[in-house]
Formats: structure tokens, sequence, C-alpha cells
């Protein structure tokens, strides 16, 4: 049997199981009991991140001469999330640089480039939250902060290599040598102006802290509206907390063996939250609330965005 195949089906296996295991009748009742001033407040907070999901790629785009308008980009980012949504480790939000293509003089590479960039951007700033969290809270929720740093430096790493002037030559160089005679000359050609294109216009490294920072603002806007979600259902811990945890189940969730950190996301929170004495069908409640607001809702609207012909 397919490994491939396989892997996905773990998340939801761990997500059903934690259903039918914490009673779904109770974890209905805490949906249908929360506090609507507080769900509202995770409802507006939800909006906003949707905003900052895109801004912090739409800046880059700027960087690389991709002319997008921004409600376009808010259009491309809902069709790139539910892309992502639907594939492990979120990857298939990869499909927004096709999207780009008509801003970018039909140039794949630069909205490749900008997906990836975003991507490394978006697990730097989570490492650096992960980093901080080891720091502060290590011994409550057991993560090696040497483990964290040294993530957060390969992460780091990646980036600075990706930056790099040689790093498209490189590339090139290497597949030249290694697929060079198996690949039809007109295809090489493709390859090669995707590269090229990777750094063509390539935003300014005095501009990466920028990215970086909008990264991470988003982060503590998804946790901040966790907060609220958590409140409403009755969860009475301080923020604080937040900030410690869930970039640790974030963290987790990013691991390619289920769709979009179903199952083990939650089983994480779960896991962390208990250690403070939470009980775990709300818990579970909270993550189910904050998956419609942050992905099931927005990303339904963006399936239908993309059954939309482009002109």
């Amino acid at each position: 049997m397919n490994l491939k195949k396989i892997l996905p089906i773990i998340g939801i296996a761990i997500f059903v199981y934690l259903l039918i295991k914490l009673d779904i009748s109770k974890v209905f009742k805490e949906v249908l009991n929360m506090n609507i001033n507080f769900f509202i407040i995770a409802v507006f907070l939800a909006i906003i991140v949707i905003l900052m999901q895109t801004a912090k790629w739409f800046v880059i785009a700027r960087q690389q001469k991709i002319n997008v308008p921004f409600l376009e980009a808010i259009k491309i980012n809902l069709i790139g999330a539910f892309y992502g949504f639907i594939t492990p480790a979120k990857v298939g939000n990869v499909i927004r640089a096709n999207y780009l293509k008509k801003y970018s003089n039909n140039n794949l590479g630069k909205g490749v480039g900008n997906f990836v960039l975003d991507k490394i951007l978006d697990l730097c700033s989570l490492g650096l939250s992960v980093v901080i969290a080891s720091f502060f809270f290590g011994k409550l929720i057991q993560v090696s902060y040497i483990f964290s740093i040294l993530l957060l430096l390969f992460f780091i790493a990646v980036l600075v290599i990706i930056m790099s002037e040689n790093f498209g030559r490189i590339i090139i160089n290497i597949s030249k040598k290694i697929i060079g005679g198996f690949v039809p000359e007109k295809l090489k050609n493709k390859i090669k102006e995707g590269f090229y294109s990777f750094h063509e216009d390539k935003p300014k490294k005095i501009f990466l802290l920028l990215f970086f920072l909008i990264n991470l603002s988003t982060w503590i806007l998804v946790y901040l509206m966790m907060f609220f979600v958590g409140l409403s259902i009755g969860i009475n811990i301080p923020f604080f907390y937040y900030l410690i945890i869930t970039p640790v189940a974030t963290l987790v969730a990013q691991i390619p063996i289920t769709i979009s950190g179903l199952g083990t996301r939650e089983i994480t929170l779960i896991g962390l939250f208990g250690l403070l004495g939470v009980d775990a069908t709300k818990v579970f409640s909270m993550a189910l609330i904050s998956l419609f607001l942050g992905d099931i809702i927005p990303d339904f609207f963006g399936f239908l965005l993309s059954l939309k012909k482009e002109k």
C-alpha cells in the first residue's frame, strides 16, 4: 500500500477518535452554550487574520514587482488557503503562483518564489515563538529549547541560502548535470527561466525583517482569536499561555502526516492545556470552533472562487 496515501489518514483518524472519546454531544453542548459576545470578537479577529494572511505575502509580491491589486490578492489568498487546507503542511497553497502569473508577465517563477519566501518566513516566525515558549514554559510543556533553537537556525539558514545570489546558478548547474541528458531542450529552457525569474526582482534583504514581523503579528492574531474562542466556552486562562502553547501545537500540525494538521494539532492542544487543568472537551471544542472560523469557512469561499474560470 502507498505510504503517501496512508499518512494523511493518521491525523483524520486521531481527530475522529478524539470526537468519539470526548463524546460528540458534550462538544455540541459546549458550542451551543458559548458566550456570544466573546464569539463575535473572535469572528472579527478571524476576518482581520484573513487580511493579514494576505498582506504578509502581498508586501513581498509588491517588492517582486508583482502588481496584483489587494482585493484580487484576498481572492487568490482564499483560493490558495482552500488548496492548502486539503493538503499536508498546507503545501497546496503554492497554487497561488499560478494565479499571480498574469500580474508578473506570465512569470511563474516569481509566484513560486513568493510562496517559498512566505512559507519560510512563516516557519521562522513560528520557530521563534516555539523557542520563546521553550524558554519561558519549557518545564511545563516539555519542549527542548536546544531543539527549538536548532530548528529556528535551520529555517534561517534555508532563507539565507535561497536569498543568496548564487543559489539559482548552483541549482541550474546541478540540474544540468543530473537531468541534463534526459530533459528535452524546450523543458530545460523553461526550468532555467523559472530559476532565473525566482531571483528576478527579489526583495532586498533589508525588507526581510518587515516581512518577518508581519508573519509574527499574523500568528499572534491567530492565537488571540483562539483566546476569545476559549473565553466564549469558559476557558479562563491568561492570553500568555496561548502565546506559549499554541505555537507548539501549530508546529506539530506542520508535520505532513495529516490534512492541514487535523488531529495532530487537537491532541497536542488537549495535552498541553490539560497540564493547566483545562478540560479536554473544552479544548477540543475551542479547537473545532477555531478550525471553522479560521479555516473551513474561509476555505469554503476559496473553493467557490476556485470554480470561477479565470478571464
